[in-house]
């Protein structure tokens, strides 16, 4: 028995009449009284009561079309859920950032995507840079937000926001009344900031700043997160430089202040292996590049 055996019985037990439902079916009323005869002989049931002027189910009959309606909903359901997932507009994807980009460009890559695609179950996973990338060598998260440069061929990658670095003082600071701050103001001062392993790259800006005002920081704390290191600025265990969106963590007790020597600007890259075809990630990237407008 085939799926379109059952199409054409559903149809006949609607209609209740075999002009009807052939023409509703495109075919010709012969084929499909034929096509009833061969389902009641393979079923080894009769389907139809039948006379020359109507047409009625059978009690077992009956019981048929309930089941068939559903295998055919059934049916129809997973075909569009397949359709939706070969079109990335429904699935999983695994999201992977640094926490400083939850402060600029990615709450509204993740509202536009939410809106285009709500269907699509998001993972999000607050992660260092080299986190990240072992969670896309291992396959546990299928984009990433990392702080460049990343130099391995797997990935694909592609700069998303650009910004410049401030100074992150207590509020106590005697520079904290100044509108803006030179790092030579800075020389003697306790640094914190992170391991150079979790972002080499914006670890070496900073410190490559320092050095062209003719000094190296004096790190006395470290830590992971840029939250965490504003909320030591804001204890007074020191000074930080930080990308300038992270005036957007209001935190008591910390004031940001544009450094009055040129700065670089630092980036925040999305990143994701090279030969993932995942309509999913196919369609995040579009979202975040524009492609899909």
């Amino acid at each position: 028995m085939e799926l379109r055996h059952l199409r054409y019985f559903v149809m006949l037990a609607e209609e209740l009449h075999f002009g009807r439902a052939a023409e509703r079916l495109h075919i010709s009323q012969p084929p499909l009284s034929q096509q009833i005869r061969q389902m009641e002989a393979e079923l080894d049931f009769q389907l139809f009561h039948r006379t020359k002027r109507t047409v009625q189910l059978t009690e077992a009959g009956q019981v048929f079309a309930e089941e068939s309606r559903r295998i055919l909903r059934q049916l129809e359901q997973g075909i569009q859920i397949s359709r939706q997932i070969s079109r990335g507009e429904r699935g999983q994807l695994v999201v992977g950032f640094v926490g400083s980009a939850a402060y600029n460009v990615l709450p509204e890559i993740l509202r536009r995507f939410r809106t285009c695609f709500p269907e699509v179950r998001l993972q999000l996973h607050e992660l260092t840079t080299d986190q990240q990338l072992e969670g896309l060598r291992e396959g546990r998260i299928d984009v990433g937000f990392v702080r460049p440069p990343v130099e391995e061929d797997i990935f694909s990658s592609e700069i998303v926001f650009q910004e410049p670095l401030m100074v992150a003082l207590p509020e106590t600071h005697q520079l904290a009344n100044q509108a803006d701050v030179s790092l030579r103001s800075l020389v003697g001062e306790p640094f914190i900031l992170f391991p150079r392993l979790l972002a080499p790259g914006l670890y070496d800006h900073i410190i490559s700043l320092c050095q062209q005002a003719k000094f190296s920081p004096n790190i006395t704390q470290e830590a992971i997160q840029m939250q965490t290191i504003v909320s030591l600025v804001a204890a007074e265990m020191g000074v930080a430089i930080v990308p300038a969106s992270l005036q957007n963590l209001q935190r008591t007790g910390v004031v940001y202040k544009a450094v009055q020597e040129p700065t670089p600007q630092v980036a925040i890259t999305m990143i994701w292996r090279g030969n993932d075809t995942a309509p999913t990630v196919q369609r995040f990237k579009e979202i975040v590049t524009g492609d899909n407008e």
